[in-house]
């Protein structure tokens, strides 16, 4: 570790950062929830993380994603990536311009600790969900669901079924002339990204007992 890395992370807890440092985080999504919650656990420290999407950045994106104008027309994994690399360079990223099928969830994604669902489909939400916990029933999935709109803090909580855990307020959707908006969006995200911390910390702890 270097003086700047050392640095950056000075006030953490040693047994903490070395729990973070020694994870893989994957994140299916690079949108609203993806780009934000790649930020924030690459700020906390988790020390590799795995996003895969196929789309690019699009104008209307910036009202709620972790890019700038500068990077409308680019892949949103690459933008991302880049990103990364400005904020928390002692984060390594793999990154994955590809559209997520059951068909290759494992190779994109089997290396991680958790995995984080950032998608807006229903559909594909159930497909990733359903297809890591067939595969992995012993890792955690952390899923959103709920988060259109604006206000409504109250109402925003986790659920936990097994291995799968669900942040949002599980029944929002956006009203006529409402799109999902950046403090939302960031809110639900970063109660994602929180819950990894913790269950990463948690994992890497008891296994060292």
């Amino acid at each position: 570790m270097n003086k700047l890395e050392r640095d950056i992370f000075s006030a953490h807890d040693k047994g903490v950062l070395s729990a973070l440092r020694s994870s893989t985080v994957a994140i299916a999504g690079a949108g609203g929830l993806g780009s934000n919650i790649a930020v924030s656990l690459a700020r906390a420290g988790v020390g590799r993380l795995i996003i895969a999407d196929f789309d690019k950045i699009e104008p209307s994106n910036l009202n709620r994603q972790q890019y700038t104008v500068k990077q409308i027309g680019l892949r949103k994994v690459k933008a991302l990536r880049a990103l990364l690399k400005q904020i928390a360079p002692f984060t390594k990223v793999k990154a994955w311009d590809e559209k997520v099928k059951p068909k290759n969830i494992e190779m994109l994604f089997g290396e991680a600790d958790i995995l984080m669902e950032a998608f807006d489909k229903a559909e594909e939400k159930s497909m990733l969900i359903n297809g890591w916990l067939r595969l992995h029933p012993d890792r955690p999935i952390i899923a959103a669901s709920g988060l259109a709109g604006y206000g409504g803090n109250s109402r925003l909580r986790t659920q936990r079924i097994g291995n799968l855990h669900i942040c949002g307020d599980g029944e929002s959707v956006c009203p006529p002339g409402i799109s999902p908006m950046a403090p939302r969006v960031a809110l639900v995200a970063n109660m994602q990204a929180n819950l990894a911390v913790e269950l990463l910390v948690r994992s890497k702890k008891a296994a060292d007992r």
